[in-house]
């Protein structure tokens, strides 16, 4: 950081001196509910050893076609008429609604052209957090209406946490002090957060001395270095919790389905929006590859930077409302971040702010925001990686400044920002959301962002309700959380806030050590699973324990050969870009090891799905091309199955001799994967 204050935190320096000023006094939050114990226990037999609990299944593709299918305009009178509810677009918030709808006793499709979290959900920075940049521009600017989009977040984030334990936590994050005069600014900052989350607040941010910074963050530049601030925020996985709320969805009653697309929307005798006609991706004949109408008394749109083209399905003269801004991400080795801690850059050379975040064993870093168009899969310009490395690099101790070398995955995230005609870059756009509906009836909820994702889907179907004269239900939920519970009651209202996600009844921090006791598995492959799957982690291992599958698909990893097995049979997973990149998270994490690996993926997926020899080469070349937009190099566009698998060196990255990716600096970056201390500061100096 430079010399000078930072501009972030000298206007948080004054709001909270205004807050003191006006009685609000601040108080430690730390109520968050402990994972020791899961909300659901496991069973054990009479000698003590544990029953692996049996879920619910999920129903399977082929059915819930079958059932979108029989809500076509020629069978609707005759199979029980239409859909209260069709929900366009199968990212955060088109599943979040659909949960919300479906847990309010309506009925309730969804559609979504590609996988669940394709687009922009499976790309963001993996954080749950308030928006520290938001509440600077709400303090510079004097926005009332931005400081209360900061504080619905960090509201909205411990509900976040609490709803997925297993795929989200609070996660320490620390700003470096170069002087001695910044502390009581950067100190004031950090409380103003705490102090905005009030009773839904996580860990209380505190300072720390230089050598504790130090300890925490080993490689961080020691120049001018005084101490440092850590705060804290939520983090978690993206598209695992997309897959989840749909999965819930599914579980309580509504029809899910990737890969359908929306080829035009159907409107009746009075111009009036009443479905939409839809077309199978996946199907195999001719015949199902017919478009057909699913009925419903509304539409949602819920596409994200996609909204414009549906909105102009609606009507083709309508106006954009949404400004897409791409933002770059890097992967990089896990060593920068060995304690679990991580790092926010808050004075950047163009201003921006770049975090460097412990993920999964690696670290990852943005990230960007620039305009862009609005594309299926976007690459992350080279412009935007070089950025980034320059900005993470002036952090570090010299000797370990990073080289473009050192970069595993790269990609590039399209965030849906509500548009301002006035504001003339999107920076300055606000990350709120938007709830319209068109003369002819299309409900359209654009913007936001994931934290606030649950918002969003609640005031979409309050919207929906009014709009569309629905009534919501008194219904009985069955029960998900494989040990023979009760299902429990709705009254109508929206529940999503207390409603917990597929594989969180069972979840605790002694998973892990259990799936170890039962299955015999590595601890780095527990400590995956059950944080990844949560309870689901014994259906992984269930399933696939007959054939004695438990086989790595990247030796420095610790995902499973099983995991393609369970996406497909109960996640919905239909592509190898779907398993290697969104049921798995293989693909943001080292796309060289997902290169790797994608023989091995294709041929599980060809056993479970009856691929032909055609579909198995048509899958090769589809998820090569989709390696691209995780940092593959153009290069390698045309690298063959059998050279992969020969280890030929056009399917190579450029390496050392001793087969480590290096530096220009000669610095070495390892690929494996160490499981990390879940905290490694305490509060305290």
């Amino acid at each position: 950081m430079p010399p000078r204050f930072s501009r972030v935190w000298r206007p948080l320096a004054a709001a909270t001196v205004v807050a003191a000023g006006g009685g609000i006094v601040y108080s430690r939050a730390n109520a968050h509910r402990s994972h020791d114990k899961p909300l659901v226990e496991l069973r054990r037999d009479a000698s003590g050893r544990i029953v692996p609990p049996k879920f619910q299944d999920v129903k399977s593709r082929a059915e819930q076609l079958a059932d979108l299918r029989r809500h076509s305009q020629q069978q609707q009178q005759q199979d029980g008429g239409e859909y209260d509810l069709l929900v366009i677009g199968g990212g955060a918030t088109g599943t979040g609604i659909a949960l919300d709808a479906v847990t309010r006793g309506l009925k309730v499709a969804l559609v979504e052209r590609d996988d669940f979290s394709a687009g922009t959900s499976s790309k963001s920075t993996k954080l749950v957090h308030g928006g520290v940049r938001y509440l600077e521009k709400a303090i510079w600017n004097l926005d009332y209406p931005q400081l209360q989009l900061v504080i619905e977040a960090l509201r909205e984030r411990k509900g976040f946490l609490d709803i997925a334990p297993h795929l989200s936590s609070s996660l320490p994050i620390l700003l470096p002090l170069q002087r001695w005069w910044q502390a009581p600014y950067m100190w004031i900052g950090c409380k103003t957060y705490d102090l905005l989350a009030g009773s839904q607040g996580l860990e209380s941010s505190y300072f720390v001395s230089r050598a504790k910074a130090l300890a925490s963050f080993p490689m961080l530049r020691k120049d001018n270095l005084v101490g440092a601030l850590v705060y804290y925020d939520g983090q978690h996985n993206d598209s695992r919790m997309n897959v989840s709320l749909a999965l819930t969805a599914s579980l309580y009653g509504a029809t899910v389905l990737n890969h359908v697309e929306v080829t035009s929307l159907e409107k009746d005798a009075s111009g009036k929006i009443c479905g939409a006609k839809v077309r199978d991706l996946m199907a195999a004949d001719d015949a199902a590859k017919e478009d057909f109408t699913v009925r419903a008394k509304g539409v949602i749109n819920a596409t994200g930077p996609f909204t414009d083209a549906i909105e102009r399905m609606d009507d083709p003269s309508r106006q954009p409302i949404v400004a897409p801004a791409s933002g770059a991400h890097i992967m990089l080795p896990g060593k920068l971040c060995p304690k679990g801690i991580g790092l926010l850059d808050a004075a950047t050379s163009d201003g921006r702010v770049v975090f460097v975040l412990p993920w999964q064993g690696m670290t990852v870093a943005g990230t960007t925001d620039n305009a862009c168009p609005v594309e299926r899969e976007p690459v992350a310009r080279e412009d935007d990686v070089a950025f980034i490395l320059k900005e993470v690099s002036k952090l570090l101790e010299p000797k370990s400044v990073l080289t473009r070398d050192d970069v595993l995955a790269t990609w590039s995230g399209i965030r849906p920002l509500v548009k301002d005609p006035k504001a003339g870059n999107t920076e300055s756009l606000v990350r709120s959301h938007l709830v319209t509906v068109s003369d002819s009836g299309l409900l359209t909820c654009a913007g936001g962002k994931w934290t606030t994702y649950r918002q969003m889907a609640e005031d979409a179907v309050d919207e929906a309700i009014k709009t569309f004269n629905l009534t919501p239900k008194h219904i009985t939920l069955p029960d998900i959380t494989g040990v023979g519970l009760p299902g429990f009651t709705t009254n109508g209202t929206c529940v999503t806030r207390i409603t917990p996600v597929l594989g969180s009844h069972g979840y605790s921090t002694q998973l892990p050590s259990q799936l170890t006791q039962v299955y015999g598995v590595d601890a780095d492959i527990a400590h995956h699973l059950a944080t990844n799957y949560g309870d689901r982690a014994w259906s992984v291992l269930g399933d696939s324990s007959s054939n004695g599958i438990v086989r790595r698909l990247a030796p420095s990893f610790p995902f499973i050969e099983a995991e393609i097995r369970h996406g497909v049979r109960s996640e919905g997973a239909c592509t190898a870009a779907d398993v290697i990149s969104r049921r798995t998270r293989l693909a943001f994490l080292d796309v060289d090891s997902a290169l790797k690996a994608l023989p091995r993926v294709i041929d599980v997926m060809a056993e479970e799905l009856s691929w032909s020899d055609a579909r198995r080469e048509h899958e090769w070349t589809e998820t090569v091309h989709f390696l691209r937009s995780m940092g593959l190099e153009e290069a390698r566009m045309a690298v063959t199955r059998q050279e992969v698998l020969s280890g030929d060196a056009k399917a190579q990255r450029t390496r050392r001799d001793d087969g480590t990716a290096a530096s220009a600096n000669g610095v070495k970056v390892g690929s494996g994967r160490k499981l990390e201390a879940p905290g490694a500061l305490a509060s305290g100096a």
